[in-house]
């Protein structure tokens, strides 16, 4: 029967089918939706990614502040031990700068190079993609009375802490 007529409801059935699919433009405009969406998803994620690293960074410098003074209470100074050995931050062995956590978005020294006898200043100075996307706090610092400070940032104290 391959030959045979068509009849009336065949021929329906056919046209139905035939225009199931979705046209060109319908496929367009649901490619240009895909796109706003992700226009504006992306930097959202972005900002959303720098903003939790600024948090760890500043959890890692309340760490090192919390090292700082049981550094302070064991040798009663904060730049050397009984012995004389310098103390460093790398000398801290903190997990929270390894390279897992934020060393590789933060670098954590002292500005100064050294904390003197009776006082420090630590800062976490943001590094690679960190350095590029935060330019609202730019780098972190804090002090051994607890005082928070940002410098490089177009934004406030109360912003970045």
């Amino acid at each position: 029967m391959p030959f045979a007529r068509r009849s009336h409801a065949d021929r329906e059935r056919g046209h139905v089918l035939r225009n199931a699919g979705f046209t060109l433009i319908e496929l367009l405009i649901v490619v240009g939706i895909i796109a706003v969406l992700a226009a504006i998803a992306l930097p959202t994620y972005t900002n959303y990614i720098t903003k939790t690293r600024r948090t760890a960074a500043k959890g890692c410098l309340s760490e090192y502040a919390n090292y700082m003074e049981r550094y302070y209470t064991t040798n009663l100074r904060y730049d050397q031990d009984a012995a004389s050995n310098s103390n460093t931050l790398a000398s801290a062995n903190l997990d929270c700068a390894t390279p897992q956590r934020t060393g590789t978005d933060y670098g954590y020294s002292f500005p100064s190079g050294a904390a003197s006898v009776s006082s420090y200043t630590i800062q976490a100075v943001p590094q690679g993609t960190q350095l590029a996307r935060d330019t609202l706090c730019g780098t972190l610092t804090i002090n051994q009375a607890g005082a928070r400070n940002i410098s490089g940032g177009t934004g406030t104290v109360a912003q970045c802490w």
